[in-house]
């Protein structure tokens, strides 16, 4: 069980064509876990749902279009769990 509310740096990053999030959560709760542009624009909604504590991990990009959609450069991934514990991070995407 982890100690702790936690949202890793991904790996690899930079990174093409996909990359690994992984996250801890503490407690159970509803869970998000959404990535965006640099401008602020919701590219991907990876994780939307009640998870129970524990460690997760995700892919993005989570399809084939929205891979062929991006163009290099930063985004940032933000996890939140029952809108009150929010963290965010950033990764490269190189082409």
């Amino acid at each position: 069980m982890p100690e702790k509310f936690e949202l890793m740096q991904n790996y690899p990053n930079p990174f093409n064509p996909k990359t690994t999030i992984k996250f801890n959560i503490k407690e159970s709760g509803f869970t998000t876990l959404k990535v965006y542009n640099i401008l602020g624009k919701e590219i991907s909604t990876l994780v939307n749902s009640k998870l129970n504590a524990g460690t997760y991990e995700a892919q993005f990009p989570n399809s084939p279009t929205t891979n062929n959609l991006m163009s290099s450069g930063i985004y940032f991934y933000r996890l939140t769990v029952n809108d009150n514990l929010i963290s965010t991070r950033y990764m490269i995407l190189l082409k």
